[in-house]
């Protein structure tokens, strides 16, 4: 990050967002890597070290609620780490939370007001006098706003925004959401399940982004426009747990735009479901015996799940998965029918096998580095690394 510059951090929920900004400042201690602030790695500081270099980066936190011990009263929230750092003049103390409330857009009488008696955005206010109480070079925002009504978030990034032209901040601010992103942050930077996938200027990123969940993020922006049914970009499957990432690209078992195979032709949308049937066979989840219970509840109340026939489950198996009855490549056709041949056949490990072997993507297996693109960002995706053509989706996000 530069001096004065703001910069986001976006992403689902539970992709390691919050976790980063916390290891940032060692509330949290990371397992790996290096923090490096003004080229010097904090890792490696001591307690003292550790102490003056949180002068210089304060946090503000995203329960403005929480974050406040209810027994103190504001003044002394503010003034806080100012005694923490060693200023034992009570007076003086006094003056700069007085200075510092009114900043930010509150009257320095409030300094006797306790939590309780404040609304969430003057809590947040107070959250970010706290943080400016030690002159700060930059201050770490954890979706500062996401607790807050829509009426006030305005209010508090427009408030944000001035501070930091005021005092000369840089900003590292962390949300899922992205029109908060867009609205106030210079560059920007998109996290999937604790991996950066893209980096660059809010106008790259949001214009012309370059990796298949940057758009996906995109397409999901509600729009005031009725008629306006979205992109028909559609995150399928489970969010992996980061403790155990999936292999090769982390974002693969979700990606819209996963490779296809060399030897097939599907249309993506189809292959994106093929992939969504393998990944659940690899957890041991697709239920046979539990689509014929369905099948028979349309049916004769005396007709049982051993009445149904191999090609209702079948179809009802594609129904599931929302896969055509019928697929346009007669040769993928012949494999997934066999595969789910074996499925009703009760070998769930042959079609495991059948689908993973001719069904196979480069994404599961090869892990895609950062790289700088054409259009300006940086980003990680095989599709960018092999040069491939633009799919229909990522041609439709560009040309909206």
């Amino acid at each position: 990050m530069y001096p004065g510059e703001t910069v986001g951090i976006v992403g689902e929920s539970g992709c390691g967002k919050s976790t980063a900004a916390s290891s940032l400042i060692r509330l949290e201690e990371p397992t790996e890597g290096t923090v490096r602030f003004d080229g010097e790695d904090i890792t490696r500081y001591d307690q003292a070290e550790l102490k003056a270099f949180r002068r210089r980066v304060q946090m503000i936190f995203q329960d403005p609620e929480s974050s406040f011990d209810p027994r103190m009263s504001i003044g002394e929230a503010i003034a806080e780490p100012l005694a923490v750092q060693g200023l034992t003049d009570a007076r003086r103390r006094r003056e700069i939370v007085a200075d510092l409330l009114e900043r930010v857009g509150l009257a320095a009488g409030d300094a006797d007001r306790y939590p309780h008696e404040l609304s969430g955005g003057q809590k947040q206010r107070v959250g970010l006098a706290r943080a400016l109480s030690m002159n700060p070079d930059m201050i770490i925002a954890d979706e500062p706003v996401s607790a807050l009504d829509v009426s006030i978030q305005s209010e508090i990034l427009a408030l944000m925004t001035d501070l930091q032209e005021t005092f000369g901040l840089s900003i590292l601010i962390i949300s899922h959401n992205l029109a908060v992103i867009r609205q106030i942050c210079d560059r920007v930077a998109v996290m999937y399940l604790g991996e950066l996938v893209e980096l660059g200027t809010a106008s790259e990123v949001f214009t012309n982004p370059q990796h298949p969940y940057t758009r996906a993020l995109l397409a999901s922006i509600p729009t005031a426009d009725p008629t306006d049914r979205g992109m028909g970009i559609e995150l399928t499957g489970d969010v992996p747990s980061p403790s155990n990432p999936p292999t090769g690209c982390r974002f693969h078992t979700r990606c819209p735009e996963i490779i296809q195979p060399e030897d097939y032709e599907f249309e993506q949308s189809v292959w994106r479901r093929i992939m969504d049937l393998r990944q659940k066979l690899d957890q041991g989840t697709v239920d046979v015996d539990a689509i014929r219970e369905v099948v028979v509840t349309e049916r004769e109340p005396d007709e049982t799940p051993d009445d149904v026939s191999a090609t209702e489950t079948k179809a009802r198996l594609r129904d599931e998965f929302a896969i055509p009855h019928s697929l346009d490549d007669s040769r993928a056709e012949s494999v997934l029918e066999a595969a789910l041949d074996d499925l009703v056949s009760d070998n769930p490990a042959a079609a495991r096998e059948r689908l993973a072997t001719e069904f196979a993507t480069p994404c599961e297996s090869q892990s895609p580095t950062l790289e700088d693109t054409t259009a300006g960002q940086t980003a990680s995706c095989l599709r960018l690394e092999n040069e491939l053509p633009p799919t229909e989706l990522e041609q439709t996000v560009r040309s909206d």
